[in-house]
């Protein structure tokens, strides 16, 4: 540590605030990719209100994001700009803001990895689909529909309770019978 103790007070001072977050980051990161991703352990006393789903601003790893953008970024320009050491600090917290953020930003990307996008009936109500084979009227046989759902196309059976609908038209899908017949009707 010889070598910190030369240095001028404020790069200092980022260089003690680099060196344990940027390890404590680097366990983070071998857990994170080792499968044994564990929470942060410690809980706020207070409600922030600025929450989303599983993302808390109050969280260690908030902290440890904002200390590594916040200790990095001085280091990096304290050549630059150590001469203006208010210019330097507030950059430095913007960064630091800015990766805390940027983590936000990835956790929801990779929130929307986990979304359930599995085909369910229900929800074809009300959605708007194109006649492959053609309807008979009043419910006596079935035809069949080209919908999409969740950006993938099906082809389900239909029925309708009103006059013949041929193949090309356009129907909504209006009922649902015994979880697996669409009634549909004409747009």
């Amino acid at each position: 540590m010889e070598l910190l103790d030369s240095l001028p007070t404020l790069l200092k001072s980022f260089w003690y605030i680099a060196i344990p977050t940027s390890l404590i980051f680097l366990i983070q990161t071998i857990i994170t990719f080792s499968g044994l991703d564990i929470a942060d352990g410690f809980d706020t006393d207070f409600d922030a209100h600025v929450h989303d789903g599983d993302f808390q601003l109050f969280s260690l790893r908030n902290l440890i994001n904002f200390l590594l953008g916040f200790s990095w970024t001085g280091i990096s320009f304290y050549a630059t700009i150590g001469e203006k050491p208010w210019f330097l600090i507030t950059l430095a917290f913007v960064v630091g803001v800015l990766f805390v953020l940027l983590f936000f930003f990835v956790i929801k990307q990779v929130q929307k990895l986990a979304e359930d996008n599995s085909f369910k009936i229900t929800n074809t109500l009300n959605k708007t689909a194109e006649v492959y084979l053609t309807i008979p009227e009043n419910k006596t046989g079935k035809g069949k529909i080209m919908i999409s759902v969740n950006g993938a196309f099906h082809e389900l059976e239909a029925m309708t309770e009103n006059e013949r609908i041929p193949s090309g038209s356009a129907v909504k899908v209006v009922k649902i019978e015994n979880n697996n017949l669409l009634i549909v009707e004409t747009i």
